[in-house]
């Protein structure tokens, strides 16, 4: 499918690349160079902390083609809201996820590094970082729904599912918010389940489960808007989760393997509504405090950092800390430990961030080597 969209190769090339706020960058993860795309709105200032979404490409697609078809960036520009689009690793010769589907690269811990990075480098509200993503990146959300919610408030997932064995071995802790949106004509990704992959409504009766959402949904048909789009749209909500946690579900009757309201049409594609604005209002409504108990930037006046400025060593002081993280002021990870003294005589002058991670908490501190 994302074969078709090399037809737009040009365009898209020349309308993303003249958005002077599209950033290309790059952290190490895992021993691997990992890229990405993130997308700063004109509104953003650095003065307040701001929302952060990772949209997920699908299989064999890119960070490239995954921002010009998903198209959040009107939403993010409106919302001043920052969209992170990372690359994920080669499997066959062909980008993909590894979302419980074997092999070595571990894209949980690139993701949550790079949430580490992200966070030395923009004031992004910690209490609302968010996941979605196209197929293998839907999945891919659903895995970080699973083994990363200490750290991402709620995830969406578009035309992707879970494997029947990730399914064995997902232990949440917490409830999730999701919203799933799935075409019951997917060919790819078939809505009533197979190939390893569960069925669209076994999946959201999983989360239903997990989150003690109400069973019964409330049901609504969208406006069919568009009458030459070849499918319609139901809308399910599956209400008073545990913590105030929802399921919704977008099923696209008739629908592909598409994005609803994307600017480009590779398929049977629903034109009622925007799946991006839809994920937006869906992840605004929750904060990840409310499910983990702890704002990562609450009680950072338990954890001291001294002396600051330093110039050959630096302790922590506070509980339970089992990480500390050092990054330079371009992201890169400089000293990770889980000492609670740690030697900085070999760093250059100049300041650095600091991530300190406790049991319930998780601050970021600047330090000044002299």
């Amino acid at each position: 499918m994302y074969k078709k969209l090399l037809l737009y190769f040009f365009v898209l090339c020349s309308t993303i690349a003249s958005a002077q706020t599209t950033i290309i960058d790059s952290i190490i993860s895992g021993g691997i160079y990992r890229n990405y795309r993130i997308y700063i709105p004109a509104a953003y200032t650095g003065t307040s902390a701001r929302p952060l979404i990772f949209d997920l490409h699908g299989y064999t697609s890119s960070a490239l083609y995954e921002q010009a078809y998903s198209n959040f960036m009107p939403i993010a520009d409106t919302a001043n809201l920052i969209m992170v689009y990372p690359n994920g690793t080669l499997s066959g010769g062909q980008p993909y996820w590894n979302a419980g589907f074997g092999g070595t690269v571990n894209d949980v811990a690139f993701i949550s590094d790079l949430i580490d990075t992200l966070f030395t480098q923009y004031n992004i509200d910690h209490d609302m970082v968010f996941s979605c993503g196209m197929s293998n990146g839907g999945y891919m959300s659903h895995t970080l729904a699973c083994e990363l919610n200490n750290r991402i408030a709620a995830i969406a997932s578009v035309t992707g599912s879970m494997s029947t064995l990730q399914q064995l071995t997902c232990v949440p802790n917490r409830p999730v918010p999701v919203m799933q949106i799935s075409g019951d004509a997917d060919g790819t990704v078939v809505y009533g389940g197979g190939s390893g992959s569960m069925g669209i409504d076994a999946l959201v009766t999983y989360w239903v489960t997990n989150n003690n959402c109400n069973t019964s949904a409330t049901f609504s048909t969208l406006p069919n808007i568009s009458l030459i789009d070849g499918c319609t749209a139901e809308h399910y909500v599956y209400n008073s989760g545990d913590l105030g946690s929802t399921v919704e579900k977008y099923k696209i009757i008739g629908g592909g393997h598409t994005w609803p309201g994307s600017p480009y049409i590779i398929g049977v594609t629903n034109k009622d509504f925007s799946a991006s604005e839809k994920i937006w209002l869906f992840f605004r409504k929750y904060k990840l405090n409310q499910f983990v108990g702890l704002n990562e930037s609450e009680n950072v006046n338990s954890i001291n950092l001294f002396p600051n400025p330093a110039t050959s060593a630096v302790s922590i002081d506070g509980e339970n800390i089992s990480l500390v993280m050092i990054y330079d002021v371009n992201g890169k990870l400089i000293v990770k430990s889980t000492q609670k003294q740690i030697d900085i005589s070999t760093l250059s002058k100049g300041v650095y961030s600091v991530v300190i991670v406790s049991e319930k908490n998780r601050s970021v501190k600047k330090l000044l080597k002299m």
